[in-house]
């Protein structure tokens, strides 16, 4: 049996993203941080922007600048997401295909560095360079959001599944180098009754801790940095629930966020 042609981008927003959840938080976030709305977000390796398209929908003043240097997800998100928005939704939001790394990078009220893109850069002077040039390019007071994941569980090869109404979802954590933190990740669909579509996604990490972010957020300038840890239901398991903490818990596997103020 060949496995099904699939939408890859469509099963990725089932069964990964929340992107009304996430403009919310961070909407959230920087009000009660800040004291006021902010307005303008950039959603670096923003993939197909649909958290861009969110945040424009929150408010008729808001603006959001989606950054990747991918085009078919670009292109995707222009298809998809973009073109479902209003016609003043749509003026509201920008997307470039640029490097994030660039000096000429957008100004912003909140960065956001989601579903743990910046794991690609698998040294610290990368990281920091990407860091700082946040930090340069944020408005005063400005907030630099990361999430992280960790746990024991993520340092040991596993794979975890997920099941949905028509399709399975796999976390597929095939390597891990305790000399390097890095690690190879995958994520496998497979719909019912059908072959198992293998690697749909790829991604070839860092692990980067959140003592490391923080160490690397103060050099960078930060004047404060505040965690979020997520919840958990009444199987143990991630409730997507976030609350801010002095400390974390010990647990095989967590989220959280890092939010760095300027």
């Amino acid at each position: 049996m060949s496995s099904p042609k699939i939408d890859k981008y469509e099963y990725y927003a089932k069964s990964v993203q929340s992107p009304d959840v996430d403009a919310q938080y961070l909407q959230r976030t920087y009000k009660e941080l800040k004291g006021k709305e902010p307005k303008i977000l950039r959603e670096d390796f923003c993939a197909a922007f649909a958290l861009c398209c969110e945040w424009a929908k929150l408010d008729k003043d808001k603006l959001a600048i989606g950054i990747d240097l991918d085009e078919e997800p670009l292109a995707y998100g222009r298809k998809n997401y973009l073109s479902n928005l209003s016609a003043d939704e749509q003026k509201r939001v920008t997307v470039l295909s640029q490097n994030v790394l660039s000096p000429e990078m957008p100004h912003a009220d909140i960065i956001a560095a989601l579903n743990f893109s910046y794991m690609g850069f698998k040294t610290r002077p990368l990281l920091k360079q990407y860091i700082e040039n946040c930090h340069k390019t944020l408005n005063d007071g400005g907030l630099l959001v990361f999430d992280c994941f960790g746990g024991p569980a993520s340092s040991e090869p596993n794979e975890s599944e997920s099941e949905y109404d028509d399709f399975s979802y796999f976390w597929d954590q095939d390597s891990f180098d305790p000399l390097t933190n890095e690690g190879m990740f995958y994520i496998h669909y497979q719909l019912k009754g059908q072959k198992k579509i293998e690697k749909v996604f790829t991604y070839d990490w860092r692990m980067w801790g959140i003592p490391e972010l923080k160490d690397l957020m103060e050099e960078a300038g930060f004047k404060k940095i505040h965690f979020y840890w997520e919840g958990t239901d009444e199987e143990g398991e991630g409730d997507g629930n976030y609350a801010k903490v002095n400390q974390g818990e010990i647990c095989d596997s967590w989220v959280a966020y890092v939010v760095g103020e300027k």
